[in-house]
């Protein structure tokens, strides 16, 4: 669908985007990470034709963004971080708009127009002037005219910022239900945002391209070990002697609590999974268990290994390009 090759983008000496080189599949959300100023928003913006590069070159389903911008856009709907929203429009007067300038054919307009309009869940404000609206109603009017047309590929820089909670609830559903029909690439710096809807992340640092994969390969990759934490009326010892043959197990640690309640953390071996051995261990032991969780490596700390430091994890070394990195289906 995309291919970005070598992808150079200088402001005098400083360089926002730093030799980036990816491929984007069809079918899936993909988010692009990173702290501000990390180059998301350049990337986007030299992807759908805003920007120019200073070296390397965007192709849309083959075309070039820059020799054939007309054609290569054709594939693309784009809502910026600030939406292009004229706010002495209706909804309706504003869609028509969008849709004369995308060349949607008249026979068609009111038609898709109307289609767009309850996918993005608009028609009841549809006459309302796009001035009064909330901040929410205004991101999917934004989002409404990046789906005219119907284009393969949808891209969305920032959807959700400013939006109350709820409204982001919403972002995010309206996401999903794009992704049933589109492949959607969305930037953020919320990292509950891209963990909640994407199947494949891009982490951007200085402008270059420190690591991408699935929300799940990234976590796994930079992790060490998991730990099982439990709770339990047995007291330290009896842990001990319960877990000592429990295969798997790289250690223990023990707190009571002085309720009659002691929390213990075991650490699992690298590549185990000792949660069910835990369970039918104090099963066996007629020591119930108040609780059972596990804990490991989290986006959040792939996040910070991976843009406040200039050195690579060596899990992630050399693997710059997005068909380098891979994943089990082999779609990458």
């Amino acid at each position: 669908m995309i291919e970005v090759r070598n992808l150079v983008k200088k402001y005098g000496t400083h360089t926002a985007v730093d030799h980036l080189d990816f491929k984007i599949e069809p079918g899936r959300i993909y988010g692009f990470l990173g702290p501000n100023g990390a180059g998301k928003s350049t990337t986007m913006n030299i992807m759908t034709g805003y920007l120019g590069a200073t070296e390397g070159e965007v192709l849309i389903a083959g075309h070039d963004i820059l020799k054939e911008p007309e054609e290569a856009k054709r594939h693309i709907g784009y809502l910026p971080e600030q939406p292009p929203l004229y706010m002495d429009m209706t909804v309706r007067e504003y869609l028509r708009f969008a849709a004369e300038l995308k060349g949607i054919t008249r026979e068609k307009r009111e038609g898709e127009i109307t289609e767009v309009e309850k996918m993005v869940r608009i028609q009841e404000v549809e006459r309302r002037l796009i001035g009064n609206l909330s901040k929410g109603y205004r991101q999917r009017v934004g989002l409404a005219q990046a789906v005219l047309g119907f284009p393969e590929i949808i891209i969305l820089d920032e959807p959700s910022v400013g939006l109350d909670p709820k409204q982001i609830i919403e972002i995010r559903e309206l996401i999903r239900r794009l992704s049933k029909r589109h492949t959607v690439i969305l930037s953020s710096h919320i990292l509950a945002e891209v963990r909640e809807v994407c199947d494949y992340i891009l982490i951007i640092s200085k402008g270059r391209l420190v690591a991408s994969d699935t929300p799940e390969n990234l976590e796994k990759k930079l992790g060490e070990h998991n730990v099982v934490e439990i709770e339990t009326q047995a007291d330290p010892s009896e842990i001990r002697l319960i877990l000592k043959h429990v295969p798997g197990i790289e250690r223990i640690e023990t707190q009571a609590t002085g309720e009659g309640v002691t929390r213990a953390a075991i650490t699992e071996k690298k590549g185990e999974d000792i949660r069910e051995r835990v369970f039918m261990a104090f099963a066996a032991s007629k020591a119930p268990l108040l609780t059972l969780k596990t804990s490991g490596t989290t986006l959040e700390d792939v996040f910070m290994e991976l843009t406040q430091s200039d050195k690579v994890p060596d899990a992630f070394a050399g693997k710059t390009k997005w068909e380098e990195v891979g994943n089990d289906a082999g779609n990458l």
